[in-house]
């Protein structure tokens, strides 16, 4: 027997050699998988503009050029509370690598007893019924890592986090463009709401020249009940832009970490729609790849998957570990740990559920089948990344395009309109040609100011497309 314990100590000692120099892992090894074939650039990328393009940068927000559109998104970035709780899972997520990095040390604990019991007479053998005792002891226990199965766990934690990192990046891209986009709702409704204020005092007038030329008995009743109309349905509008300036406003508190009423009062103050960029250059479909956080989460996932193939597949061969304990007990308090008293023991464990073979087996059948989920949901992020760009691409391309045409629009409407109130105060037309000039007119100048709104809302979009925002920074692999 003596032989046979020293035999096996030597096995241990060798295996766990061999594992520390030797570094062996059952399981796959990750391997970052390829991306869907794409083209060398972008289809829809517009052509390369005489003068400098502004590239996608994490503060892409400053390329606006507007310091409180600048100052809202920064302030987002530091107190939004959807970006707190992605925080504390990310500090979460830390803790429990590092408590996975302690599966490689071993495990000490200390104890201590004391017992008081009272025995029947047949226990005792006639001696005292009562009996005390007392023990403490030292015990530490470690697992021979000899197969790779603490050391896969731990790929897999890391893995984890830097998934969880990387969704704290695309919460961080999401956030900075809803505000920019919100902002652009903002100052386009405000825009939209002074051009209906304008337009219904433009028809006021009218309304009164028409009250006037009545009175005179030049003017009818029909022509005073258009009038009258056109001027109550153009004031119709402005209620519901108002509500949706609220909205905006509310909106850019909260996503600010503020209650909904902190902004009115600084956002109340309407201001022009910030600048386009004369081009944003997109790069190149690789150099995107690289950027979307969306991505860096699907490849992490995947890579914790790969790892919980190797967690599983330890446990097909033994576990060995190491433990050892020093105590001592007594029967009194004060003989603890005196020459006597001590105690002490070593052992080997071996722990091999070979018997329960299936269920390991299906365990890393389960294991495997998720590795090729996360594969799949890898594929299908980057397609989903290159599309959402292909599709932001053009719609700012056509945005843009119908803009230019919106805005020379509104300028002939205008031209038409002061062209009707003239030949209406010579008596050349009726005034159904002035009302109907100064409906066009405001149809013409809504649109083009929607269309801006909507071309900046493009502009972000694009940027988050390209992962603006974050600064592309992960914890190393």
């Amino acid at each position: 027997m003596p032989e046979i314990r020293k035999s096996l100590s030597r096995h241990a000692l060798a295996l766990a050699s061999a594992a520390l120099v030797g570094g062996c892992a059952v399981g796959p090894d990750f391997k970052a998988p390829a991306a869907p074939r794409a083209a060398a650039q972008f289809a829809r990328a517009e052509p390369a503009p005489a003068t400098p393009q502004a590239e996608p940068d994490a503060a892409f927000w400053r390329q606006f050029q507007d310091p409180q559109l600048t100052q809202l998104v920064e302030r987002a970035l530091g107190d939004n509370q959807d970006l707190q709780v992605a925080l504390a899972r990310l500090d979460g997520a830390q803790a429990l690598l590092r408590e996975s990095r302690f599966d490689q040390l071993p495990t000490v604990t200390m104890s201590g007893r004391a017992t008081q019991q009272k025995l029947s007479e047949s226990e005792a053998f006639y001696g005292p019924r009562s009996q005390r005792s007392y023990t403490a002891g030292l015990a530490a226990s470690w697992e021979i890592d000899v197969f790779g199965r603490v050391r896969r766990s731990i790929e897999a934690r890391h893995a984890d986090l830097r998934a969880d990192a990387a969704d704290l990046a695309a919460l961080q891209v999401a956030i900075a463009a809803q505000v920019a986009g919100s902002y652009a709702d903002l100052r386009g409704w405000q825009q939209r709401l002074a051009l209906a204020q304008a337009n219904a005092a433009n028809q006021q007038d009218t309304l009164r020249l028409v009250q006037l030329r009545l009175a005179h008995g030049s003017g009818t009743e029909f022509d005073l009940a258009r009038a009258q109309a056109q001027l109550e349905a153009t004031r119709s509008r402005i209620p519901a832009l108002q509500a949706q300036i609220a909205m905006a406003q509310h909106r850019l508190a909260v996503l600010t970490g503020q209650v909904p009423e902190a902004l009115i009062a600084a956002l109340d103050v309407p201001a022009a729609l910030p600048q386009l960029p004369p081009a944003i250059d997109p790069g190149t479909p690789a150099g995107l790849l690289r950027r979307r956080p969306d991505v860096a989460v699907a490849e992490a996932r995947l890579h914790a998957a790969t790892a919980r193939i190797g967690v599983a597949t330890a446990d097909l061969f033994p576990r060995l570990s190491l433990g050892g304990l020093l105590g001592s007990t007594a029967l009194h308090g004060g003989a603890l740990f005196e020459g006597a008293s001590a105690r002490s023991s070593v052992f080997l464990g071996v722990d091999w559920s070979f018997l329960d073979v299936g269920r390991v087996r299906a365990r890393i059948a389960a294991s495997e089948a998720g590795a090729q989920a996360a594969l799949a949901q890898y594929q299908q992020t980057v397609l989903l990344a290159l599309e959402d760009t292909e599709n932001a691409l053009v719609r700012l391309q056509r945005t843009r395009s119908e803009d230019a045409h919106l805005a020379q629009a509104a300028e002939q409407r205008q031209r038409a309109e002061q062209l009707a109130q003239r030949r209406y105060q010579l008596g050349s037309v009726g005034l159904y040609e002035v009302l109907d000039a100064q409906r066009d007119l405001y149809a013409a100048q809504d649109a083009a100011a929607d269309s801006r709104a909507r071309g900046l809302r493009a502009a972000v979009a694009l940027y988050q497309a390209l992962a603006g925002g974050w600064d592309g920074k992960l914890p190393p692999a």
